[in-house]
């Protein structure tokens, strides 16, 4: 088991934190799904979790951890163990998904990837990742394009994993996004209005936990948003995400009650 028990550090880093930031485990190699990191990172996720429940019970957890599907409820079934399970303070980190479809738009239209906030819903790993473009004020896209940088926003990280040649997947960009989401829901504990894309226990579909856009308040998750109408594209890749999605989620509820 990791960490032994007779190494303080993890009590000493835990106690008294208020938000826990989980990114720890192995990274894809060329080849791999977010899904083969299971194994190692289920069990280093689970330990983690562990830890939280005993001695930072209150703190918000956000998971970045892949695969996030099914990490994120292996981490609600450990902190339901051990009768602390908040599902407003479990969150799982979707906002690189947010900021590749940003990119993306931007790179299209011309436009400063500033100015662009695309609504990413679902889950974060290839198809399970539906980006909603149809929603972004005054973009205008082909069929072709539309296509593209859908499926470029669902499997941009096996483009890094590619490139990386074996030397590991996204590491700056998810540093910045993983910065963007906790700075954002530290500015909700201190009463700012925030609203980001997360992934959350959700009854917004049959789904368990869903990604979506989540308003954040001085206890973590204050409200799960409607999600609205989608588009029939969307709606297409709405159908064949969820029972992927259930599947994954269902892999990491396995994984503790096994």
């Amino acid at each position: 088991a990791w960490p032994p028990t007779h190494n303080g550090g993890l009590e000493e880093a835990l106690t008294g934190a208020d938000v826990v930031v989980i990114p720890a485990g192995v990274p894809r190699k060329p080849g791999m799904t977010r899904d083969d990191l299971f194994n190692t990172n289920a069990s280093i996720v689970q330990t983690l979790v562990e830890g939280c429940a005993k001695f930072c019970p209150d703190a918000i957890i956000a998971i970045i951890s892949n695969p996030v599907n099914s990490t994120v409820p292996i981490a609600a079934e450990v902190l339901k163990k051990h009768g602390v399970y908040n599902p407003k303070k479990l969150v799982g980190v979707t906002t690189l998904d947010v900021c590749r479809a940003n990119t993306f738009v931007a790179n299209s239209q011309g436009w400063d990837p500033k100015d662009v906030d695309v609504t990413v819903i679902g889950g974060h790993a290839g198809i399970t990742i539906l980006p909603l473009f149809s929603r972004v004020d005054g973009a205008k896209f082909s069929d072709e394009e539309l296509e593209a940088i859908t499926v470029r926003t669902q499997f941009g990280g096996d483009e890094v994993v590619a490139a990386k040649a074996g030397a590991g997947s996204a590491t700056l960009s998810m540093a910045y996004a993983g910065f963007i989401f906790t700075e954002n829901v530290l500015k909700a504990m201190r009463g700012e209005e925030v609203t980001q894309c997360a992934f959350v226990e959700s009854d917004l579909t049959d789904a368990e936990f869903f990604a979506s856009p989540v308003k954040f308040g001085k206890d973590g998750v204050e409200d799960v948003l409607p999600l609205g109408e989608l588009s029939a594209y969307e709606k297409g890749w709405f159908d064949k995400m969820l029972p992927e999605l259930k599947k994954q989620i269902q892999k990491g509820v396995d994984f503790v009650n096994k």
